[in-house]
């Protein structure tokens, strides 16, 4: 039992269950009956969005659109993480918060001041990657005051790449906590603004890189501010220029405020004990593919 209890701990985000689409004899019901009764969010999946007041979304084909609300309660109450001032979530349509294969994409702002991008062309991404190391070593301790396992920065996923057109930015970072093997995936987007940034954070395992590098463009393209809060917008008479370039939004300069690693490898045990209870012949199943991993 305690190296199934084990197993458990380090799977991350969701359950897992079966991509069977047929029920077996140990199951009570399948995938897809599965999500159609405990998965009640509504979702919005077409049509433009306003994301707060300065920026919109115009839904991509292949999604699907938790409000504010809603992204709070899958990645505050489902999820377990600290509660953030979410502006709303994206889902591919064919996942749900509830499975272990499930991604999304938080949508946050921070609005930091006007960061100026002078610094991107000249910016040597191994050193900034040692820099961020260091950093997260530093902040294990108080990580772990809080109640989260400490990380470790294990290296780029994807390497940052600035687009100075469109002031937009992305970098993927691969994490893990100390003392355990499993790669968690940290995917970021940053879109620059006349007085912030738009933050988008792709959640999910190093399993789903590809899938989720893939689909970088298309949520770069669905995301901008909207008029009067463009990059382009700055007026240096009234606005204020934030205290970090490229380098220290890749580094932190947003990171350190929305705790952003306390959303990487958080299991839902109080989320799971209901749900083990209420769905008989789920907990069959679980038991059945821990006895799996054991075995392999």
């Amino acid at each position: 039992m305690r190296i199934a209890i084990s197993i458990f701990i380090s799977l991350t985000i969701c359950i897992s269950l079966s991509a069977r689409d047929t029920k077996d004899s140990d199951t009570s019901m399948t995938r897809e009956e599965f999500v159609a009764k405990y998965d009640t969010l509504h979702y919005q999946k077409s049509g433009k969005v306003d994301l707060g007041t300065i920026a919109s979304l115009d839904i991509p084909k292949g999604f699907k659109f938790l409000d504010a609300r809603q992204a709070e309660f899958v990645l505050h109450d489902l999820w377990k993480n600290p509660a953030s001032p979410s502006l709303g979530m994206l889902v591919p349509e064919d996942r749900s918060p509830y499975l272990r294969d499930c991604w999304a994409v938080e949508i946050t702002y921070e609005e930091d001041g006007h960061v100026k991008d002078d610094d991107a062309k000249d910016i040597k991404y191994d050193e900034l990657l040692i820099k961020m190391q260091n950093t997260i070593e530093e902040q294990n301790p108080e990580r772990e005051k809080q109640g989260y396992k400490a990380m470790e920065l294990v290296g780029w996923a994807e390497p940052p790449y600035y687009d100075a057109a469109t002031h937009k930015l992305y970098w993927a970072k691969k994490l893990k906590e100390i003392n355990d093997t499993t790669i968690f995936l940290n995917y970021n987007i940053r879109i620059l603004g006349r007085k912030g940034v738009l933050v988008l954070n792709a959640i999910g395992g190093i399993e789903q890189l590809a899938e989720i590098k893939a689909q970088t463009p298309t949520m770069l393209a669905a995301t901008n501010f909207t008029s009067g809060n463009t990059y382009a917008e700055f007026n240096s008479s009234v606005d204020k220029v934030a205290a970090y370039g490229i380098a220290g939004l890749i580094a932190g300069g947003i990171l350190a405020k929305t705790g952003l690693f306390a959303k990487i490898g958080i299991l839902l045990l109080k989320f799971l004990k209901p749900l083990l209870v209420a769905v008989a012949g789920f907990g069959t199943w679980v038991m059945r593919f821990f006895r799996a991993k054991r075995e392999e």
